[in-house]
């Protein structure tokens, strides 16, 4: 079931007057109808996994309780890692199994020893990775006693499987999520009118940027060899917009009905590819993930202490470690070692904190510096999303090779004018809307009321008339 999808449609509904409406404001009601509403979204997709989702949740709660009631330090930390082994252990036999099989075998060959290893046929459970982390950061908050574990399994489990953030993200804290969810909530116009506006918003950015972007990106991608250089370059562009579109998109639209429903869920996206550089980008790219890796990972090796051979490793090994959270392939390590790359001159320098404002901020217009350090970490951004788009190592050195070429200063081969004029009006409307939570919360709010509603009705046209063919959301697959 797509957030784009008539399904959709109808079951939002559905739940949103079941939820307000006959509930009698009741929390645990509420509660309730969200998890069932939850497994049943979840369902939708494959109903075999939804027995993962739901073990995986029945694990981190038990060990939760185990962990806090431990008599001994080892007793403890027998729970902890059972419960961090067990939710790696899925996470590696689903996602990993057969990219370590394959790699391992053809080390092995390169070597002169043939094998024969048996790969899995398996399907990946959608959202597995983020739901994964929902329970993991709950079970390292409750070791390291930063948390008390939730003794009610309803509300713990609405924190793991709560619909609009279940398999795409943000990746959300138990000490900002549950809060939300054990206290009573009320219905707010406001709040639920400003939850719509996003909701619009994602799904332009999903539906008639990101979708119309991938048709040509894959047009591209697919067929390299047929193109120039100069084609090879609008490809770039169009997955770099398609990739943020569609992920934002998605983030948009959950951070809407979340907040329809009474929920203020993480951030994730700040306008990105506004960044005067790599470390501003990876600041407002992902937040949630960013921010997990950070408190989770970066931090507890030692983050910026004990050296300079230190900070650099565990730059490093959190880049690295990233790019294969998104996929059991070479590009994506090689993505994440070439962020690392990017990033290395600032943490030399100790200038990876310098840009921690808002870019132009208060003003129309960003400077001539600011505009080129923009211009120079989408390029670098954009190059590194060739590899994250390709299917191999080679494709994507073929991919840069022809797009380096003489070609480069042809007349591209495709040139969708509509598509380019509405990236050049998102752009826009995102650039003036910089400053808020997201690009509508203010925009156009000093306008006239039938100019207002006229603007959004006309982004409801271009969804309905000009959406590109239905594309999944990209990250579904991680």
């Amino acid at each position: 079931m797509f957030f784009n999808s008539y399904s959709f449609a109808l079951f939002f509904p559905v739940v949103f007057v079941l939820y307000w409406f006959l509930t009698n404001r009741k929390l645990a009601t509420q509660n309730f109808l969200l998890l069932v509403a939850s497994y049943f979204f979840y369902a939708c997709w494959d109903y075999r996994f939804l027995f993962l989702l739901i073990f995986s949740t029945l694990l981190d709660y038990f060990t939760g309780l185990k962990m806090y009631r431990a008599e001994n330090k080892n007793s403890k930390k027998f729970w902890f890692w059972l419960s961090v082994g067990i939710n790696l252990g899925f996470l590696g036999v689903f996602k990993y199994y057969n990219f370590f099989e394959k790699s391992l075998a053809d080390a092995l060959a390169q070597a002169g020893i043939h094998t024969d290893f048996y790969t899995l046929k398996i399907i990946l459970p959608v959202g597995i990775s983020f739901y994964t982390f929902h329970g993991l950061s709950y079970v390292i908050d409750i070791y390291k006693d930063r948390i008390k574990p939730v003794t009610n399994f309803i509300e713990y489990s609405v924190f793991v499987s709560f619909f609009p953030l279940l398999v795409a993200g943000p990746i959300e804290r138990a000490t900002h999520l549950l809060p939300q969810i054990q206290k009573p909530r009320v219905f707010e116009y406001n709040k639920a009118v400003d939850g719509l506006k996003q909701v619009l918003w994602g799904l332009f950015k999903k539906m008639v940027i990101a979708d119309n972007c991938a048709a040509y990106a894959n047009i591209i991608f697919n067929d390299s060899a047929s193109y120039s250089g100069s084609t090879h370059l609008m490809g770039v562009l169009f997955f770099t917009f398609q990739i943020y579109c569609d992920f934002s998109g998605y983030s948009d639209i959950a951070l809407g009905i979340a907040r329809i429903l009474g929920f203020e869920l993480l951030k994730n996206f700040s306008y990105p590819y506004f960044s005067r550089d790599i470390a501003e980008f990876w600041r407002r790219w992902h937040i949630s993930l960013s921010s997990w890796f950070r408190d989770y990972l970066y931090i507890p090796l030692g983050g910026s202490r004990g050296g300079r051979a230190k900070n650099i490793r565990n730059l490093f090994i959190i880049f690295i470690v990233s790019g294969f959270w998104h996929g059991a392939n070479w590009t994506f390590l090689i993505w994440g070692a070439l962020n690392a790359l990017y990033f290395l001159p600032l943490l030399l320098l100790d200038r990876n904190r310098t840009n921690l404002d808002v870019v132009a901020q208060g003003r129309v217009l960003p400077t001539l510096p600011e505009l080129m350090n923009m211009l120079t970490t989408f390029c670098l951004t954009a190059f590194a999303w060739i590899f994250f788009r390709s299917e191999s190592v080679a494709s994507a050195f073929s991919y840069i090779k022809i797009l380096f070429s003489r070609t480069l200063f042809s007349m591209p081969q495709i040139l969708p004018n509509r598509l380019l004029l509405f990236l050049v009006g998102f752009i826009i409307i995102e650039w003036m809307g910089r400053e808020e939570n997201y690009a509508l919360a203010s925009f156009g709010n000093n306008w006239p009321r039938p100019v207002r509603w006229g603007f959004r009705l006309a982004l409801v046209f271009c969804i309905y008339f000009w959406s590109g063919s239905s594309q999944q959301f990209i990250y579904f697959q991680f």
